[in-house]
């Protein structure tokens, strides 16, 4: 008998075990493929992907008020109903000193304050000296690196944290546990900062050479309680890994894993995550963990950030690269934290880097949710941020249920939808040198497309009822017929066009026939122009008039097996970068005329309608 309730509790144990021990995984069967920007995924219905922080060494006025090009690493966090995101600057590369964070804030999450200097450059005391490395600091500054940007304590006090880290030559680590340490420094409701502190230091750093004050130092005891709070918080200190000792106490796991992000599902376990897809799990909030991270099964994500949580419906969600590049930037639902079943798209669209620098990557990159505890936006919405290029700053908002599918035709006349509600089944990808907005003229409303950037364009998109036959009517006034171009296209769930018009910039209205374009007729500034279309997929034809004229008929220039979406767009599409691309190149050039701009176009969307047939 004891010998067989042994058994049984062994056997037990066993499975107890196995249960537990059970990961995050990608069951799903959709893949990206990199030679589209896109990855030819059905985009998430209703992105607003929007640039907060456009880089501009030659206009600074316009960017960060210093004109620094390295921009990354961005945090995000909601609270006293204001949006805030936190980044990393340096003037040209990675890990090239001076280093400085920018704090920027937004009550709607579409427009942004200008970047403000939230943790200044770090002065070296010259004669440091760092071991393993031959070198003595000279005029150096710090290298900041961080990979958490806000915590917000039990009494609701928020507060801002970055780390300051030293780089004595070229290819030397910020992030070794050899810098200075980690600073704080407390946000006030009336968007005020407190002192700097250090919270934590590195064990080789001398504390007499610091320019704050450590936290104990504080006469603030509320300050230094919420210090003690985050301190003793073993979810907080992970994320904190790379650049702290690397034996320090409060690191519960202290393998190389970089960039943790987590989330909670329903059983009270927490589900972490790493760079690389790396997962693991814990059932005590951090303080210990049930594996050494393994990759998670089925996930495709390289050495980019991948970003986890819990989403207001009760489900949960991933976002990533999806691919060995840093594009396209993806999201994967779950039911329960734990089986991933779809993916779709959140950022398709890639600028090219503008400015040379040491480790820059081309693609929407190192994105970040709010952290559970640093607040939920009331729209119920997944709020992200990430870098472009490691060089402009976004953030993206993702409506909750995620879904890639419409199932109502389409009855979009901007002047007749709700104040707000306008765009609510839009994706749009909106400048700051070329915006994608609701604009009110002459008492009507218009999804206005304005374009003075010379690298990138505005766009905008209307995921549909999928068709194999359909009519569609959209209605458009250009601003001008002399410059600037709008390209409108009927594409497939994968974002394959078959059907493209274009008010050209010699003012002709034209559309792709094959190789070559045809044109419509002459357009004029400030007309309007009605495009009624009726398409066959099978056929792969499609006729056509403007404003009430002769019919017109077409073949796709491309096949596709129906049309899921509608896409406007100032400019032509682009296909570079693309995998072959060189990365890392010696020179770090600038490409031509970066401080450019270009006479602005402006388009004019009035409405969109469309019936299956």
């Amino acid at each position: 008998m004891k010998s067989g309730i042994i058994l049984i509790v062994l056997l037990f144990t066993v499975f107890f075990t196995q249960a537990q021990q059970d990961t995050l995984k990608y069951v799903g069967s959709t893949l990206s493929n990199i030679d589209y920007h896109h990855g030819q995924l059905s985009p998430a219905v209703g992105v607003h992907a929007t640039q907060i922080m456009r880089a501009s060494r030659e206009h600074p006025e316009k960017s960060d008020g210093f004109g620094w090009t390295y921009n990354h690493a961005p945090n995000i966090a909601y609270w006293n109903n204001t949006f805030f995101v936190q980044y990393l600057s340096d003037p040209v590369g990675e890990h090239i000193p001076p280093s400085q964070s920018f704090l920027q804030t937004s009550k709607d999450g579409e427009n942004w304050s200008f970047p403000e200097v939230v943790f200044p450059m770090y002065n070296i005391p010259d004669g440091y000296v760092k071991e393993g490395v031959n070198a003595v600091a000279k005029n150096l500054k710090a290298v900041m690196h961080q990979r958490m940007g806000f915590f917000t304590s039990s009494d609701n006090r928020f507060f801002t944290l970055a780390y300051y880290g030293i780089v004595m030559e070229p290819h030397d680590d910020p992030n070794d546990g050899k810098g200075i340490g980690r600073v704080i420094r407390e946000v006030y409701k009336d968007g005020s900062f407190g002192p700097i502190y250090f919270i934590r230091y590195n064990k080789s750093w001398d504390v007499s050479k610091s320019a704050y004050p450590f936290y104990t130092k504080s006469k603030d005891k509320g300050f230094k309680k919420a210090c003690k709070e985050l301190l003793a918080t073993p979810l907080m200190m992970q994320q904190w890994v790379e650049e702290a000792d690397r034996d320090d106490p409060l690191i519960p796991l202290k393998k190389e894993y970089k960039a943790f992000s987590y989330y909670h599902i329903p059983d009270g376990r927490v589900v972490g995550l790493w760079k690389h897809a790396l997962t693991s799990m814990s059932v005590d909030d951090g303080k210990t963990w049930q594996y050494d991270a393994l990759r998670a099964p089925g996930f495709v994500n390289s050495n980019a950030k991948i970003w986890g949580q819990k989403t207001s419906d009760g489900r949960f969600a991933t976002v990533y690269n999806p691919s060995e590049f840093r594009w396209p930037l993806a999201i994967s639902t779950s039911d329960d934290g734990l089986n991933y079943n779809n993916l779709f798209l959140v950022h398709g669209e890639i600028s090219r880097i503008r400015y040379g620098g040491a480790y820059k990557s081309h693609g929407p990159q190192y994105v970040r949710g709010i952290v559970e505890g640093n607040g939920t936006p009331p729209d119920g919405k997944i709020w992200l941020t990430y870098s472009m290029n490691k060089e402009d700053m976004w953030v993206a908002s993702v409506p909750v249920p995620v879904t890639s599918i419409v199932n109502e035709d389409v009855k979009d006349v901007f002047s007749k939808l709700p104040n707000g509600k306008e765009l609510e089944f839009w994706n749009t990808y909106n400048l700051s040198w070329a915006s994608a907005k609701i604009e009110n003229k002459n008492n009507e409303k218009w999804l206005t497309l304005r374009d003075q950037d010379p690298f990138d364009y505005p766009r905008v998109e209307r995921v549909i009822p999928f068709a194999e036959k359909m009519e569609a009517t959209f209605t458009v006034i250009p601003e001008q017929n002399n410059h600037g171009i709008m390209q409108v296209e009927f594409q497939n769930k994968q974002g394959m066009p078959a059907i493209r018009f274009i008010f050209d910039s010699d003012g002709n209205l034209k559309h792709k026939a094959g190789y070559r374009l045809r044109n419509i007729m002459p357009y004029e500034a400030g007309k309007e122009y009605a495009i009624k279309i009726s398409l066959n997929a099978d056929s792969r034809s499609y006729t056509f008039s403007v404003n009430g004229g002769k019919e017109i008929r077409g073949i796709f220039f491309q096949p596709v097996d129906g049309i899921s979406r509608i896409m406007f767009r100032t400019g032509e599409q682009r296909h570079y970068p693309n995998p072959d691309t060189p990365v890392d190149t010696p020179d770090y050039d600038d490409v031509p005329f970066t401080g450019a701009s270009i006479l602005e176009a402006v388009f004019n969307i009035k409405s969109l309608m469309t019936k299956k047939l």
